[in-house]
């Protein structure tokens, strides 16, 4: 699944991915093209960090544009 953001003309996602094996993958891309990707075992653990993420941006005036697709 994808989330997109927006704030000043800058760009941010979230994504998550399920690879092989059963573990997940939180993806978030930074405005200046980075990333960082953290693993979880547990799919609760996964969606409780990714709200985090998604509350964090949105309290520092980041804004979703667009829907998040799958």
């Amino acid at each position: 699944m994808l989330w997109w953001f927006e704030r000043d003309g800058q760009h941010t996602r979230i994504e998550v991915l399920q690879p092989p094996a059963g573990q997940y993958e939180l993806h978030i891309f930074n405005p200046d093209g980075t990333e960082r990707v953290e693993h979880f075992d547990d799919l609760g653990a996964l969606r409780a960090r990714q709200q985090d993420v998604h509350d964090v941006l949105i309290a520092t005036g980041w804004k979703r544009s667009g829907e998040w697709l799958l």
